[in-house]
């Protein structure tokens, strides 16, 4: 199964369908659609009806949204929150349904805009209301939260600590109400397999972020922990980041039970030589490890070794989302 924050899944239309023909994926939840329920069904209906995928989505065309397709089945869904909290009316952030007997949740955390900004306070009760549903949850099933957090869960997890000094995303009640959900018995998946390696998902448009590997990992996979002796292999598919027209985010895959291409990861295909991005001024702390089995990932990560170096990806940048602002910022109401 996969989590991808697309950025607006119109705009990624044609990059979604053909990853989904690369990897393969019997489950994915998406966030950020930016679409209303009627907008996304006439959009990829019939695609994910013939790669036989069941579908249910939860948006309003707004900056939120949130989907499951699943080819595990999909039952009992339900569309946000109970008792969640609005801002000021509760918006469509969260989604959940039981995929192959275990209930799944496509989370887009509120993005807290900043410390003193009414949107944090509401993030923090968001989340409060996410640990009640999430706790009922595991009394009857096994349990995967996953989706963009929009929470770095320790220092490791941004490219460098000083740059987010009194911002969101790194504070102390956000990193709290993380840790109460894992321990309800939730695990982080990828900090399980990969805990000493530098894993980002989430690259700002802005300043080259991405081929100078300056990123953050805020899109998280939590599983019960019944689940965690199923998984196979983790990883981030870095080559969906690649390119022109993709979202600022990566999707993250989990194999349970097998896993086609071996035990790959953290970042498949891995960033580009610690030594060639500080020949071009990276700040960074340290380096992380390559993919495990690189030349594994072919079949579905389209490549073995990362398809030129980073540094040729400065060259594709999008340059029509120049624009956006730094994920830590409060330009966009996301």
């Amino acid at each position: 199964m996969a989590t991808w924050n697309i950025n607006s899944a119109k705009a990624r239309q044609a990059r979604l369908i053909e990853w989904l023909d690369r990897v393969q994926p019997d489950v994915v939840c998406l966030q950020e659609t930016k679409l209303s329920d009627e907008a996304f069904l006439e959009l990829f209906d019939e695609d994910l009806f013939r790669r036989g995928y069941r579908v249910a989505h939860h948006g309003d065309g707004r900056w939120n949204g949130v989907a499951i397709f699943s080819r595990a089945g999909l039952d009992d869904v339900e569309p946000g929150l109970v008792d969640g909290p609005g801002f000021p009316e509760p918006e469509p952030r969260a989604l959940a349904a039981t995929c192959g007997g275990i209930r799944i949740w496509s989370l887009y955390v509120p993005n807290g805009r900043a410390i003193d900004d009414p949107h944090y306070a509401y993030k923090l009760s968001w989340l409060a209301a996410l640990h009640a549903s999430v706790e009922k949850a595991l009394t009857t099933a096994p349990v995967i939260a996953c989706g963009d957090f929009n929470i770095a869960a320790t220092d490791a997890d941004v490219w460098d600590p000083s740059a987010f000094v009194g911002a969101t995303h790194v504070t102390d009640a956000e990193r709290r109400a993380l840790r109460e959900l894992t321990d309800l018995g939730l695990v982080d998946v990828m900090r399980k397999r990969w805990p000493d390696d530098q894993v980002f998902t989430y690259w700002d448009y802005r300043a080259l972020m991405f081929p100078k590997n300056m990123g953050m990992r805020i899109d998280l996979l939590l599983a019960s922990g019944n689940l965690v002796d199923r998984v196979r292999a983790v990883w981030v598919d870095r080559q969906a980041r690649k390119g022109t027209g993709t979202s600022d985010h990566a999707p993250v895959v989990v194999d349970l039970d097998e896993a086609p291409d071996g035990d790959i990861g953290p970042m498949v295909p891995p960033p580009s030589a610690p030594r060639a991005a500080a020949a071009r001024g990276r700040t960074t702390g340290k380096p992380g490890r390559t993919a495990a089995k690189p030349d594994a990932a072919a079949s579905r990560t389209g490549t073995g070794t990362d398809a030129g170096t980073d540094a040729a990806d400065a060259d594709t940048q999008n340059t029509g989302e120049q624009v956006q602002q730094i994920r830590r910022r409060t330009d966009r109401p996301r």
